[in-house]
């Protein structure tokens, strides 16, 4: 994994000095969890026990996970990550703080994952957000990504009870033939 950037960000690796500014800024915002598969943290301990384990996580080749910085200020605003692979393709993740959001921020960052994850080798690339942030739907539509799928199922593995309609996209380094 290589440091990446955009015209208005850096997209860096995450530092234990990140700590406070990552509770600060998103993780502790419920706002921001609502849609998310974790929920927000109560404690900087919390915060400090995912970031050991976010660390630790660089030491695998297939880590892929940025900060995502503005350029202008250096300020971290959020997080971009491959959160896992289904069928061999990686899942991106992301999230940032609620004061960055609707500024473009994402849909920029996306794009330069995007990019990355295609020149790694990977042939697609799946992104999933729930149906009500609307907001997520359309920074992977923005991107060019295809709906595949929907389901109805719990939020996250935390909030058993929080059914919601899942919508299951792809992006294809070629387009697939359409049969």
């Amino acid at each position: 994994m290589r440091e990446l950037e955009t015209s208005r960000l850096d997209l860096r690796y995450i530092r234990e000095s990140d700590t406070q500014r990552i509770y600060e800024c998103w993780a502790s915002d419920k706002d921001v969890a609502k849609f998310l598969t974790w929920n927000a943290h109560e404690s900087i301990e919390q915060t400090k026990e995912y970031m050991s384990y976010v660390l630790k996580e660089y030491n695998k080749q297939d880590c892929y996970r940025w900060g995502i910085a503005l350029k202008s200020t250096g300020e971290l605003i959020g997080m971009i990550d491959v959160v896992g692979y289904h069928n061999g393709a990686p899942v991106v993740g992301y999230c940032s703080g609620k004061a960055y959001w609707g500024n473009g921020y994402m849909t920029e960052a996306l794009s330069a994952v995007v990019k990355e994850l295609f020149e790694n080798g990977y042939d697609t690339i799946v992104i999933e957000a729930a149906d009500e942030n609307i907001a997520s739907n359309k920074v992977i539509l923005k991107n060019g990504f295809k709906l595949v799928a929907a389901r109805e199922e719990a939020l996250s593995e935390q909030n058993p009870d929080m059914i919601v309609k899942i919508n299951s996209y792809r992006l294809y380094k070629h387009n697939p033939r359409e049969d």
